[in-house]
Formats: C-alpha cells, structure tokens, sequence
C-alpha cells in the first residue's frame, strides 16, 4: 500500500493513521497465551488504519504497536479484562488473547477488524475523497462492542488540547487501571465503572482533568449498563441514548459511537478543527463552520446509511489542512495549580 496515503502528520493521526511496521515470523502460540485464532478477511485489510482510532496518544497505555508488527490492546470486556495481540502475514490475521477477557475479545475479532463494514457503500462526490479511497483499499471501520471504553476517552478530550487529553488517559490508566494480562509489560486496563465512579476529585485533578469532565465520566460510569446497550440500536437511537447524560453533547456521542459502533454516518460536530480542514481540503475555502462541512458531506449522508464519517476519515487522512496563521494553543497544566 502506498504510505504516503497517510503520513504521520497531526491530521492524519486525527483520521486514525496509526504506521505498523511489517510483521516478522513468530511462533504459533506462546506458552501463556490462552487461546489464539487465525482469520482471514474477505478483502484488503489495513490493520493499521482499522484499528488506529482506538489509539489515544503515542504513549497511550491500552495500546501499542511493536517492532515485530504486532498491535496490542488491552481491553476490559463483560467477561474481565483482556489483552489482544494482532498481526497481519499474507493476509492472514494472526491473533493471541490473554486474561478472563481474551475468550470474548478473539470471539469478536471479525467485529473489530470491520467484517461488518462495506466501503463499497461510499461513492467519492470528490476528488480528494476519490484518490484517498484508492490509496487507502484496507481501511475498515472498527466496531469494539464497548461504549464506556471510548467515551471515557472522548469525555477527555472535551475542550483541552489533544495532549492534555492524552496525558490524562494516561495518568488514569497507570495510576488506577490493571495491568493487562499477558506477556507485555507496561500495559494497562482501564478501571471498570466502579472505579472510575470512586475516584477521588483530587485524582482527577492530579490528571489535570477538571471537574466538569470529571463528573461527566462519574456520571456515565454510574450508568454504565445502560449506555453499553447502544451497541445494540441504530445510529439516531444511540446517539440519543449517550446524550442523556448531562455533559455529554454531539461530539462526544459520535466519537464514541465512531468507535464502538462503526458508524459509518457519526460524523463529528463541534470540533474546532475538523470543519475547517474538511471546507479547506475539498474547497480551498477557509474557516468553514459545522453547516458549511455537513453541506459539503450532504451527498454522502444519502449512501447506504449514511457515510459522511467514512467521507471525513478519508479526508483527514490525506493530511491536507489550511496553512497556520498563529500559534498553536499552549495546553494548561491544573494539576500544579
């Protein structure tokens, strides 16, 4: 595939590039591991671009990519917390779970891994949209099966830089989650619902997460169950269901439901930046706004069932933004307040 489709810019990684190295021979099944599968997809697969939304920051410690090309993630599922070991050789998905969770996460390795995603359903109304989804043949559009697990990031990431965000994912992780079970070190579980509702104010404030987010989170874990059904119903439907928790607004819900639904059609609003890059990759107008981008997406909300967040993917993975005009915002540390 050409790599060029997604270079490693702030954009790009916005879109969910994520670069895995080739994979190299490794034995079969460790001794530790509790079960392995192998799977074959049924068309090109990028597991990279597939699965690189569920990456929060280079130093996120649910997930990591290593030399050998494999991509790590530890997960909590209905059944305990889990760790995943993918790699892609000859086209074949190799795969390794450890931990009472591993049994669910490789029983839904296809889920994942977009089996139930048709990129065929988008039909490019744009150049720019064209050339992507001819470069990018292996993108598919992961469904985790989980909301608390990418909501709580995405409550994170509510009006503070990507990297105060990712710093305080991190903290949490480190300081409150597990370690995930299997070989890797350094590789952690995010707390369940209790522990998320238990938590300290002065542990948030430690992450520098401030108390609204934080009693977002404490508010959305309390009703943990409930929200996890939205894996279940349809795209308005789930997206309703999320935003009856009170600090959880349009962004939020999509981004979730991006995520541990693959909504095809749960495109971003609110965002600061994906409007503008959106108006500016596919018109080379600047400062456009939420209603000039769904104008400019409208054609797609018309395919299949709706497919503007594949439209928007894709044009952020061709990393084409408007050039800066002023600093980037300087982040702000409330934990040393």
């Amino acid at each position: 595939m050409n790599r060029r489709a997604h270079r490693a810019t702030r954009t790009a990684v916005r879109g969910g590039a994520s670069q895995v190295p080739a994979a190299v021979p490794r034995p079969r099944q460790t001794p530790t591991a509790s079960r392995c599968r192998r799977w074959t997809p049924p068309g090109a697969l990028d597991l990279g671009l597939t699965v690189g939304p569920l990456r929060r920051g280079p130093g996120d410690p649910a997930f990591r990519v290593t030399p050998d090309g494999s991509v790590w993630r530890a997960s909590r599922t209905p059944a305990g917390p889990g760790t995943l070991r993918l790699a892609v050789r000859c086209g074949e998905v190799e795969a390794e779970a450890w931990g009472p969770g591993g049994d669910w996460m490789l029983d839904r390795l296809p889920t994942l891994l977009g089996v139930d995603d048709d990129p065929s359903a988008l039909t490019p109304r744009h150049r720019l949209v064209h050339e992507m989804q001819r470069r990018c043949p292996g993108l598919r559009l992961t469904r985790t099966g989980l909301v608390l697990e990418s909501l709580v990031p995405a409550i994170l990431e509510q009006k503070v830089t990507s990297d105060e965000a990712y710093r305080a994912w991190r903290l949490l992780l480190q300081r409150h989650g597990e370690p995930a079970p299997g070989p890797l070190d350094r590789l952690y579980v995010m707390p369940d619902a209790r522990g998320l509702a238990m938590l300290p104010s002065w542990e948030w404030h430690r992450a520098g997460v401030d108390g609204k987010r934080a009693a977002t989170i404490v508010r959305a874990a309390r009703v943990a169950r409930r929200l996890e059904e939205a894996t279940a119903m349809n795209l308005p439907d789930a997206l309703a269901r999320l935003q009856l928790i009170p600090g959880i607004g349009p962004w939020t819900a999509a981004e979730t439901l991006q995520r541990s639904n693959g909504a095809a059609d749960a495109i971003t609003v609110g965002d600061l930046h994906v409007p503008k890059i959106v108006g500016y990759a596919l018109t080379g107008e600047r400062g456009a706004d939420d209603e000039r981008m769904l104008e400019l997406l409208a054609p797609y909300a018309e395919q299949g069932d709706g497919q503007r967040h594949r439209a928007c993917r894709l044009i952020l993975l061709s990393g084409r933004t408007p050039p800066r005009r002023a600093p980037r915002f300087a982040p702000k540390d409330i934990s040393v307040l």
